[in-house]
């Protein structure tokens, strides 16, 4: 059986959540799950592929991703490694916001980034005001009012698009 390794960047548990879900669509791949900032060098020639998922949070991806990328570099470059990332704009399917070409934050990372992704998804991720302290409610209350998104404090949303998600996973299984 084939080995797989995902690794996540998350917040709210959306990006791990996405993750889960990927492994369930491919039943004849092992997959071992490990959160990027509980780790620093992985051996990668222990796995046949390797999939990393990050989330944005306030436009940015977290540090510990490009510190990861710095770290593992040649690994990255010289192994099957695909990246999704997981925002609120990609709700906007409509836009092109979904995809890497019509995303700002992949255009971003890719700027940024020594690595550049073979494979690349965007997918949209949750809202779970309940569960954000004071500061974060209030402060993606206002970006989602002025994006035309949910503002009802009380609501839990989720925008990831599962049959998008779906099809990455068949793709990341061919790499």
């Amino acid at each position: 059986m084939s080995k797989a390794l995902f690794l996540y960047s998350s917040r709210e548990g959306q990006t791990k959540k996405i993750l889960n879900f990927i492994d369930e669509q491919l039943p004849d791949l092992e997959c071992e799950l490990v959160n990027l900032h509980e780790v620093n060098q992985i051996d990668f020639s222990l796995y046949d592929r390797v999939l990393i998922g990050a989330s944005i949070r306030y436009g940015h991806l977290n540090k510990k991703l490009y510190q990861f990328i710095e770290s593992n570099l040649e690994q990255l470059k010289s192994h099957k490694v695909a990246f999704f990332c997981v925002n609120l704009t990609a709700r906007k399917e409509d836009q092109g916001k979904d995809t890497p070409e019509g995303s700002a934050y992949i255009r971003k990372f890719l700027i940024k980034s020594p690595w550049q992704p073979a494979l690349i998804g965007v997918f949209a991720g949750a809202l779970y005001y309940p569960r954000y302290n004071l500061f974060d409610r209030t402060m993606i209350k206002f970006i989602m009012k002025m994006t035309g998104g949910e503002t009802d404090i009380t609501k839990e949303v989720e925008y990831t698009n599962w049959d998008k998600v779906a099809i990455f996973a068949k793709n990341f299984k061919s790499m």
